[in-house]
């Protein structure tokens, strides 16, 4: 009688690739397929045509408006070998944003398709959806949502910089992983400029039904934004304690975001 085997029960509670059995000394085919689709739907999510026009519908349901932004990878090779170019406008695209007379605001969402278009289509309508009653009792205005092609997280920062926002946030999709190809993350920035460093941004990953929702995420970010427009940063001197209630503001989390 063969004894139970005591990692199988593990994985209940994770999409992680353990407990896979064996065949000898190798992996059960069924594994090794199994492996083989999610490292093809990774190269896809990857290589995935960013479809701005069907978000931009999208936001538009939602009576926002959006602008279009390339950055200087003028293709998705490029964009892959030369990472640099992603991080900043196209000229072109610089010009137009600062032709574009967009009013003041408080904050600017970016969202650019980075390592996983399928991510940004999946998930950035719904986030923002969530994001917006925290907005509105945060009074912290809205400009218009900027759909970035060719994107990198620094993207962010020339697209704010160039359109005078108090704060950024891009989302993005994050590099696909083996079990989570359609993973979003959100990069805040205070004041962007073209010479922010890493350091000098918020992260908020993994948003996804998944991993962590909607809910959750727009509380996250309505808490982080809230506290950054208070001490006036962000990045490693903001840390996000939005899981500590003694330290909630104006913003608290919905029913929902707790389920």
């Amino acid at each position: 009688m063969n004894s139970p085997d005591a990692w199988s029960l593990l994985r209940e509670f994770t999409d992680a690739r353990i407990a896979l059995g064996r065949s000898g000394a190798s992996l059960p085919t069924d594994e090794v397929l199994k492996f083989g689709l999610a490292h093809a739907q990774a190269r896809d999510a990857i290589h995935q045509p960013f479809d701005s026009d069907s978000l931009a519908s999208q936001l538009h349901e939602l009576g926002l408006t959006t602008l279009e932004a390339h950055s200087a990878a003028s293709d998705r090779h490029i964009y892959l070998n030369r990472p640099d170019l992603g991080r900043m406008l196209s000229e072109e695209s610089r010009a137009d944003l600062a032709a574009s007379r967009t009013p003041a605001h408080d904050l600017l969402v970016v969202i650019g398709d980075g390592l996983s278009s399928h991510a940004v289509h999946r998930q950035s309508v719904g986030l923002i959806r969530a994001l917006l009653p925290y907005l509105e009792t945060l009074g912290i205005s809205l400009g218009p949502i900027v759909l970035a092609h060719q994107s990198r997280v620094a993207l962010g920062d020339d697209i704010g910089e160039t359109l005078n926002s108090k704060a950024v946030a891009i989302l993005i999709g994050e590099r696909p992983g083996l079990s989570s190809p359609d993973s979003l993350g959100v990069y805040l920035t205070w004041k962007p400029q073209r010479v922010r460093i890493e350091s000098e941004r918020n992260c908020i990953s993994n948003i996804r039904p998944e991993g962590l929702n909607y809910e959750a995420a727009a509380f996250k970010l309505a808490w982080l934004l809230e506290q950054a427009f208070l001490r006036r940063l962000t990045g490693v001197h903001l840390k996000d304690e939005s899981d500590n209630p003694a330290l909630h503001g104006r913003v608290t989390p919905r029913i929902t975001a707790m389920s």
